[in-house]
């Protein structure tokens, strides 16, 4: 089958090429050109070890790009992803579209699914994230079909490890505030110290002014420079993943997939609970993993190696129940016979103008159009007093809350 995967951010690149470049797949990666699209030394250490032939594009240039293919790869964030799957829709004959996220996507949600609600097919990594997926959308009503893939740069069998480096991998939104990414630095910093003979590499995925898939603040370099007096052994990496894993001793993370391709590689592993466990530091997959550790842990590099109970259900299922291939070319035969249904997906409010604000919110100013500037400027301080309204509502509902649990309270002490 051709497949041709459509990325444009560091992580979506990685991800999406390492599945295409599958030796059944005749595959192809076109990087499409968003405000957030990579660079070229992010796309050089993405493709590491990966063999796909690579293009970039532009947006007016994507119909052509997907025209011929079995199988389109929609591999992005939520807008860019409902912008592609759309284009792809209007080629005649359409191409199967095929989507996924890339990395640990434990707990779900409903967003991810919104976005790709066009796309036939929505690839996942583990057993258990099918699970919760397939849970979450029947919630919802929302009519998807979801694959099994081993998690393409975690295949068991890679030569790494056997250094001495401690690798931390760098994360733009976990943790978020600013006070916990100061302790995460200082924390680095003591592990630095308490073994001069060993480096900490801080293992950073964009250069500044690179762009990642989540924007970044507080970023470690900033954070490590205003703590001061960072031993020599603590140094910043933007080698590949790869790379940096064969000269580990261990890897610390707070909740990256780099936690899944270094235990893959036999690189064991803390996942740091310093801040907790819950869904918005996405580290409630690694509970009964073993993984998890403080900050006591990383100074003492006390790594270890995920617990068998936890694989088989997380990342680490038999590569032989993988699932996605045999669906695609399910739905492309199906497709070739004209039996494969129409995607069932809310109609578009809005028409036109709707239309231009979601390829403007994929697109940023890389959409040059009059309608996109004209929606841009209408529609963005309308969605800004709307997000007021909603923080002014949440403000005030614990509030309301408490009063009427008071009066419900006071009516039970009553009766």
């Amino acid at each position: 089958m051709r497949i041709v995967a459509v990325a444009d951010t560091d992580s979506y690149v990685k991800w999406a090429a390492a599945l295409v470049s599958d030796p059944r797949v005749d595959g192809e990666l076109v990087v499409l050109d968003t405000e957030l699209a990579v660079s070229e030394a992010q796309l050089a250490a993405a493709m590491s070890g990966i063999e796909v032939p690579v293009r970039r594009i532009a947006h007016h240039e994507l119909e052509r790009a997907v025209a011929g293919a079995d199988a389109v790869l929609v591999a992005a964030r939520g807008p860019v992803a409902r912008f592609v799957a759309r284009i792809a829709g209007r080629v005649d004959p359409s191409p199967v579209r095929v989507t996924g996220l890339p990395g640990i996507s434990i707990p779900p949600t409903w967003l991810a699914l919104h976005f790709r609600r066009e796309c036939d097919l929505f690839v996942l990594h583990s057993r258990r994230e099918v699970r919760e997926f397939e849970q979450l959308a029947d919630e919802r009503g929302i009519d998807q079909r979801f694959a099994l893939a081993t998690l393409p740069f975690a295949h068991a069998g890679d030569e790494r490890g056997g250094g001495t480096d401690l690798v931390f991998a760098a994360q733009a939104i976990v943790p978020r505030e600013r006070s916990d990414r100061l302790r995460v630095a200082q924390i680095l910093i003591d592990a630095a110290r308490a073994d001069p003979t060993r480096r900490v590499v801080v293992k950073l995925r964009g250069r500044p002014g690179e762009h990642e898939t989540h924007r970044e603040f507080d970023s470690y370099p900033e954070l490590l420079a205003e703590i001061g007096g960072v031993p020599p052994n603590l140094v910043v990496s933007y080698a590949s993943m790869r790379d940096a894993l064969r000269s580990a001793e261990g890897l610390v993370t707070v909740s990256s997939t780099a936690a899944i391709e270094a235990a893959a590689g036999g690189v064991p592993v803390i996942a740091l609970d310093e801040f907790g466990v819950s869904s918005e530091l996405i580290n409630v997959v690694f509970v009964g993993s073993g993984l998890l550790g403080s900050a006591a842990d990383v100074a003492a590099r006390r790594f270890r190696p995920p617990e068998a109970a936890w694989l088989a259900d997380n990342y680490f299922h038999d590569a032989r129940d993988d699932s996605w291939l045999r669906d695609v070319e399910d739905l492309v035969e199906r497709r070739r016979r004209g039996t494969l249904a129409p995607r069932s997906v809310p109609p578009i409010v809005g028409g036109r103008c709707r239309e231009a604000w979601d390829r403007r919110q994929a697109l940023g100013r890389r959409d040059r159009s009059t309608t996109g500037r004209m929606v841009a400027l209408v529609g963005t301080p309308i969605r800004a007093a709307l997000g007021v309204a909603r923080r002014v509502r949440r403000w005030w509902r614990p509030a309301e809350d408490s009063a009427g649990q008071t009066r419900s309270s006071a009516r039970s002490s009553c009766t």
